[in-house]
């Protein structure tokens, strides 16, 4: 998997200024062709240090089944800070989409696309440097929304600055929404459909939840 380079930062000024340069890059626009595998990505910490387990772990689309996956151990290298989780969670990430044979058509990450402060979570960060097709699936509120119905499939968009930035998706009937917002070369509409086909029975998807089964039983 081709992956575009840059000179991780040390400082949160250096990390903004990534952003900020890289974020010209980001599409909003297009789908994948056809989605037939998926990968899922996630990190955990250790509670006691820094040292870390990132997880990609790639699904096929139409059965739900692993088809691909690979872990990282590493330590975190930048230090925490809200809107810049990326410079902690992408360069363990890249390292784990480097080992797979399989290239997966979308990644879904476990945190924020459009939805952030600077409008380049996770999400953007990961798409732009793969040039692969992305989105974010987020648990914690990053802008406001108004609760979505109660149905399955029913959302309400999340604002930020007044501006649209993603959606509050209901996955199943009467549970808690999850957070979808576009991070590269995705519409907002494809991303929440393809949140769904991989949500048929519980509120995260399929890929978020075997990324996080990965890093829990590798640590």
């Amino acid at each position: 998997m081709e992956v575009r380079e840059h000179e991780w930062p040390s400082t949160r000024a250096e990390a903004v200024a990534v952003q900020q340069r890289l974020r010209p890059l980001v599409r909003f626009d297009g789908q994948p062709a056809e989605v037939r595998t998926a990968a899922g990505l996630d990190v955990a910490y250790d509670e006691s240090s820094d040292e870390l387990v990132a997880a990609v772990a790639v699904l096929d689309v139409p059965a739900l089944s692993v088809v691909d996956s690979a872990t990282v151990r590493g330590r975190a290298e930048f230090p925490y800070a809200p809107g810049l989780f990326a410079f902690r969670e992408a360069p363990p990430l890249l390292a784990a989409l480097r080992q797979l044979s399989v290239v997966p058509d979308v990644l879904v990450c476990d945190g924020q696309g459009l939805a952030h402060p600077r409008r380049f979570g996770l999400a953007c960060h990961l798409g732009v440097l793969t040039d692969l097709p992305a989105i974010g699936v987020g648990k914690t509120p990053m802008g406001r929304f108004d609760p979505p119905g109660q149905r399955r499939g029913d959302r309400s968009p999340i604002r930020m600055d007044g501006e649209e930035v993603g959606s509050a998706l209901r996955t199943q009937h009467g549970v808690k929404p999850v957070l979808v917002s576009v991070g590269h070369r995705c519409t907002l509409d494809a991303a929440c459909g393809l949140v769904l086909e991989l949500a048929p029975r519980y509120r995260l998807p399929e890929t978020t939840r075997t990324a996080d089964h990965l890093v829990r039983t590798t640590r």
